[in-house]
């Protein structure tokens, strides 16, 4: 069956290499046509309050996103008319400023001391805008960039509507750069390990048409995160660049059996199929345990990758053969001398000296993991750490902060049907915890003395409804920190105590349910990923014991990647740790797979421990190299030029964890396999009768 495949595939190659150009035409509109989501607080599971609260604001106030306002230097006739402006800008549902309770010909002085203080100082005021659309949806980010053309450099846009506008305009300019890095990077690193100067492109021609059909067919999910939009096409690269260099030598040596390169091309594709459909599977298992997340953007980034991996197989044996046969002639004039030597001398060494390499690999354990175990509880949530100083959402929350001492807003939703009574001494409870600055509602605004039937109706609509009342609280503390979260437990349970179906909602409460929920997320996909890819190694290599071996060996490297920013001083954002060690487990492992299979040929042909690990390791170094320099080379340009340190952490996590694997599996398995030779023959199938030639070795020596 597999021949007959392998057959058609030569035989069809041209019509093979139309069909998926005409494909490509679909692909690029629906490129064009996914969405691109940047607000990671969408991710957070529906059932949660903080959710279910966002959507009740939206359906019952008909307000979304939220924003503050910081003027400065303006006198209060033209900040009337700059609110008045801003109040005309499309799906802008509510502006509130001092005009909107008093008339501007009222002094602000003469209101009570408390409010006036809250919102002026010096030389700013301060006003409040909220949104009928949600916080990241375009229509909104289009309202971020008209206000900010029609307030000027006099004012800034604070929140996280404003933070998700500069980070998709960020975003939109670095991508491109993004890719070209990525392609030139790891387009240099095939050009200096590869046998010829021509192939790196018939790769990049491949692998680029499979990007193209991954990154098309996300249209049909409607929607993806940013992050996914980034790291996809550079993982892809990365990752399936290994499949296509299996390719390239399985033709080469089988056109040294076969006259016809017909013959050989099916014959190499046969037997790509074979080797590389079991190590795919590995990567696949990895970034399915993604989609276990109940923090749904590890489902959005783990679909995405598994069908770009998926896609990168079946390019590999259908694309690219028919482009290496098309292009056969200049292909093979274009070969020359592999840089990289013969490792015999090399693999030898590493086998006498065994004993040392065990000894590391037991003393690294201890500070790896410690190291790994500190990261994990030092990572960071507020995503506007990861832009530049420089953006003007930054600029506009640290000018809240150091002018207003407000970092985080919160809103409460509390019964129409409770009592103002009840309402403001909840407020006066809440405004007792630690770090609330105020609590802003429409009993704060009147005062105890002005009935609320008063109030024009204009006034009360924005503030109260038929079913909710909507209050605002603002605090001194940051948005994902410590403080907040304990915050936030307090006024949940001063909340609960006057209206047990009042809800707390906004950003530093959804942070909160992220913290909580991505905690969990954590430890399930780690144990997910590390079941999945046991179970496979155990399936395709017949044993029971070389999945702890291999395992181990990858997890030491994975705990050495994590555990390195803890002893430089740097934190990760929340979402590395998570991602990276199914990542890495899964795109690496495969450099232990290799040496091992190797290594089970060779002592099933009947040649001792030694000699078989030596042969296995010499074979294996030079497709270990340069898979893992394919997976640097690629990431590592993308990690040193983003200006987003989401992206840029990831990026130098997954350089750094190619580098981290490939040594280890470089020096370390061998040592493993070494001295775990008789267990490993006792336990895997078909070497059971292999355990003789240990005990003659052992007698020889």
């Amino acid at each position: 069956m597999k021949m007959k495949f392998s057959k058609a595939v030569v035989k069809y190659r041209i019509p093979i290499i139309i069909a998926v150009l005409i494909l490509m035409i679909p692909s690029v509109f629906g490129i064009l046509g996914t969405r691109i989501n940047y607000d990671m607080l969408d991710y957070l599971p529906e059932d949660m309050e903080t959710v279910i609260g966002q959507n009740e604001l939206m359906e019952d106030f008909g307000k979304g996103a939220f924003s503050f306002i910081i003027v400065e230097d303006m006198p209060p006739k033209d900040v009337s008319a700059l609110k008045e402006k801003i109040e005309q800008v499309d799906h802008v549902d509510t502006v509130l400023w001092y005009d909107t309770f008093a008339d501007i010909s009222v002094p602000m002085e003469l209101l009570p001391d408390k409010i006036y203080q809250e919102f002026n100082t010096d030389h700013s005021t301060m006003m409040a805008v909220f949104f009928d659309t949600s916080t990241s949806s375009d229509i909104t980010m289009d309202a971020i960039r008209e206000i900010r053309s029609i307030a000027g450099k006099q004012c800034f846009i604070s929140g996280m509507s404003a933070l998700v506008t500069d980070l998709k305009d960020l975003c939109e300019k670095e991508e491109p750069i993004y890719v070209a890095i990525a392609v030139l990077l790891a387009c240099a690193a095939m050009l200096v390990f590869m046998d010829s100067w021509l192939v790196p492109f018939v790769f990049l021609a491949s692998i680029g048409m499979m990007i193209i059909l991954n990154l098309g067919t996300n249209f049909f999910m409607g929607e993806i995160s940013y992050i996914t939009k980034a790291l996809s096409a550079i993982l892809q690269l990365a990752v399936t660049m290994d499949y296509s260099i299996f390719l390239w030598h399985s033709y080469n040596e089988q056109k040294e059996r076969y006259s016809d390169k017909e013959d050989a091309m099916a014959e190499a594709i046969h037997e790509t199929m074979a080797s590389v459909l079991g190590s795919s599977i590995t990567t696949v298992a990895g970034f399915i345990a993604l989609c276990f997340m109940s923090f749904t953007m590890g489902r959005d980034l783990g679909i995405v990758m598994a069908k770009g991996v998926i896609l990168g197989v079946l390019g590999c044996v259908t694309v690219l053969p028919a482009l290496i046969l098309v292009f056969d002639k200049p292909l093979q004039a274009a070969k020359h001398r592999s840089l990289i030597p013969d490792m015999e001398r090399f693999s030898n060494g590493i086998v006498k000296i065994f004993p040392v390499f065990l000894v590391i690999f037991v003393l690294l354990i201890p500070p790896a993991y410690m190291g790994y175990s500190k990261a994990n509880d030092e990572v960071y949530y507020d995503m506007i750490q990861c832009l530049p100083e420089d953006m003007e959402c930054v600029i506009a929350n640290s000018m809240l902060s150091e002018e207003f001492d407000i970092a985080s807003t919160h809103m409460l939703l509390v019964d129409a049907d409770i009592s103002p009574k009840s309402v403001r001494a909840m407020a006066d409870e809440m405004e007792q915890v630690d770090g609330v600055k105020y609590v802003l509602g429409l009993e704060s605004l009147v005062g105890s003395r002005v009935p609320e039937e008063f109030l024009p109706e204009s006034v009360t609509s924005i503030l109260k409804s038929d079913k909710w009342e909507l209050l605002l609280i603002n605090s001194e503390y940051k948005v994902a920190s410590d403080a907040a979260g304990q915050q936030i437990d307090s006024l949940n349970k001063i909340l609960k105590k006057y209206d047990p179906t009042g809800m707390l909602i906004g950003e530093a409460p959804c942070m909160k349910d992220m913290i909580d929920t991505t905690s969990h997320d954590f430890k399930v996909v780690n144990i997910i990923s590390i079941a999945a890819i046991f179970l496979i190694i155990a399936v395709v290599e017949k044993s029971i014991s070389l999945p702890f071996i291999l395992i181990s060996v990858i997890e030491l490297a994975i705990f050495i990647n994590l555990g390195l920013p803890h002893y430089l001083g740097q934190n990760l954002p929340f979402i590395a740790p998570i991602c990276i060690s199914t990542i890495q487990l899964g795109a690496t492992v495969d450099y232990a797979i290799l040496m091992t299979t190797r290594y089970k040929a060779e002592r099933i042909s009947g040649n001792d421990r030694k000699d078989s690990v030596k042969t296995a390791l010499a074979s294996a170094i030079p497709s270990i190299i340069v898979s893992g320099m394919g997976l640097f080379a690629a990431t590592f340009g993308v990690a040193l030029y983003s200006d987003i340190d989401i992206i840029g952490s990831l990026c130098m996590l997954m350089a750094r964890g190619a580098i981290v694997s490939m040594l280890c599996v470089i020096l370390i398995l061998p040592a493993l396999l070494t001295l775990f030779d008789k267990v490993i023959c006792a336990t895997t199938i078909g070497m059971g009768h292999h355990n003789n030639s240990y005990k003659k070795e052992v007698v020889y020596q």
